[in-house]
């Protein structure tokens, strides 16, 4: 099969239907980068809580255990985050080589453009949604005082 004569206006008309999204693509990828630094900050404090001497000073410590548990529902919910921005990320991508595809071999995909930008959308509608969870978490579960010294009241006849 031989490919169609292509003049090169066609290839400059794709290429400038194909660039508006990829502006789209620009904000998924610092929304990424931000989810990316959250992830790896919950990851570094369930790490820090797990390791000697603080995991020693507070073993069986029932708010340790609740803000590990915390921790790792919110780990879930960034890695979701993540996993549904990306795919959008990845949708507008066939977007975009969609258009290019349609304008250069005068082919009718404008359905399948619809469709590919539509559930990019909706994956990144998630992927805000999870990420908006998990900061609304982070807000209420903040720790203002040491672990150690604060999670159990002073005992003895001095306290």
């Amino acid at each position: 099969m031989a490919l169609p004569h292509v003049a090169t206006a066609d290839v400059a008309h794709a290429i400038q239907l194909s660039l508006a999204p990829v502006f789209l693509l620009t904000g998924i990828a610092g929304m990424l980068n931000v989810m990316a630094g959250r992830l790896g900050r919950i990851i570094d404090r369930g790490r820090r809580l797990r390791e000697p001497p603080l995991d020693e000073l507070v073993a069986g410590d029932p708010l340790l255990e609740l803000e590990l548990q915390s921790l790792e529902y919110r780990r879930r919910l960034a890695s979701t985050a993540i996993t549904a921005c990306t795919l959008s990320a990845l949708l507008v991508c066939l977007v975009i080589a969609a258009l290019f595809v349609e304008e250069l071999f005068d082919l009718p995909l404008r359905w399948l453009e619809g469709v590919l930008f539509t559930v990019a959308t909706l994956a990144l509608t998630v992927g805000l949604a999870y990420f908006l969870r998990e900061v609304h978490l982070a807000t209420q579960t903040v720790r203002t005082h040491p672990l150690a010294s604060s999670a159990r009241p002073p005992m003895g006849p001095d306290a």
